[in-house]
């Protein structure tokens, strides 16, 4: 997608921006890259500086009930210090590097309604202007892909993403917000908990993995249910038996959330049994035995033309990005100038 504005703050005839992003999607700690397009206007002008502005939409928690708003989570300055002649055409490309937390926004190209954006802001003699978001995609790091078709194999179904304000306590979370990814459970599960929520908090050195069972109010407080936190590495996505390794984090949550029964559930003696038989044998040793992950998220495409992120159907993430922020543009930015 090209945006194009004329800048307000130089009136009829100055400078205008086109940005437009390579179309291939990145992945966290990535490179996102593409080029500034400017043409100058009916006089000379001089370019303080082009900077790009990373933007997320996220949900927060007030007194007030959730709130949807956008959050700039970066901010990278690619150029300035040079004068736009009048009506030259100049081209700014640039490549820069997206955070280890950048949310997931897609799976095998199905889109999970993550909308994430880039908003380019001109600053002209003194003054600054931005202009639209133009969305980009961030496909999964290999270890959360193998993790996430994990899930997928042993049967569980994809139900909704977000990304939530907060931080989650005793983790290297650097970002403000965390994304959480949301499963129904497997057959063998269902009698265990209602749903299993996903993040990834990426780094350099591997993957904390925290997966919390049937959450309730508030951010990773003391309602959760069932909480556990996975450190993993970035090479480990070839040479690890996923299917086991996430089975295993399952039956221990699993086993968490029945030692924390009897206040939100009524007891499954039954199912319990057949979930701990059935587990018992170890879905790894059968190697790649379901859909994977990237099937459920198409098949859970329905519920999200429903309404996820806001209300914004998943069809239509990519063509009403604009409209998606429209209003939020300054908030979560204390640098933003009114």
């Amino acid at each position: 997608m090209v945006f194009q504005r004329l800048l307000g703050s130089m009136g009829i005839g100055g400078p205008s921006v086109d940005t437009v992003l390579d179309p291939v999607s990145s992945v966290p700690g990535g490179n996102l890259s593409g080029e500034v397009r400017l043409t100058g206007g009916r006089a000379d002008a001089d370019i303080e500086h082009i900077t790009l502005e990373l933007v997320a939409r996220v949900e927060a928690e007030t007194e007030h009930g959730e709130h949807d708003g956008s959050v700039v989570f970066e901010r990278f300055t690619v150029a300035g210090g040079f004068r736009l002649r009048e009506g030259e055409q100049r081209s700014v490309p640039f490549a820069v590097t997206l955070p280890w937390e950048t949310p997931v926004t897609e799976l095998h190209g199905q889109s999970l309604g993550i909308v994430l954006g880039v908003r380019t802001e001109l600053g002209v003699a003194g003054a600054r202007d931005k202009g639209d978001l133009d969305a980009f995609s961030v496909r999964p790091l290999p270890v959360q892909e193998a993790v996430l078709e994990a899930f997928g194999q042993l049967g569980f179904g994809f139900a909704s993403a977000d990304l939530e304000y907060g931080r989650i306590g005793g983790t290297g979370q650097q970002l403000p917000f965390y994304q959480e990814i949301e499963l129904s459970p497997a057959p063998q599960y269902a009698g265990r908990f209602h749903e299993i929520e996903i993040t990834f908090l990426a780094s350099p050195g591997g993957m904390e993995v925290v997966l919390e069972a049937d959450k309730r109010g508030g951010v990773f407080g003391g309602g959760g249910d069932a909480l556990a936190r996975h450190t993993v590495g970035h090479d480990q996505a070839a040479r690890t038996d996923w299917n086991t390794e996430v089975d295993g984090w399952i039956r221990a949550l699993v086993e968490a959330h029945g030692a924390r029964k009897g206040h939100g559930y009524p007891d499954h003696d039954a199912h319990g049994h057949a979930t701990h038989g059935h587990s018992g044998h170890g879905h790894g040793g059968h190697g790649r035995s379901g859909p994977g992950m990237g099937t459920a998220v198409a098949a859970g495409a329905a519920g999200l033309a429903v309404g996820v992120a806001g209300g914004l159907v998943a069809a239509e993430v990519v063509d009403e990005v604009g409209d998606f922020f429209e209003g939020d543009e300054d908030e979560g930015d204390g640098d933003d100038e009114s």
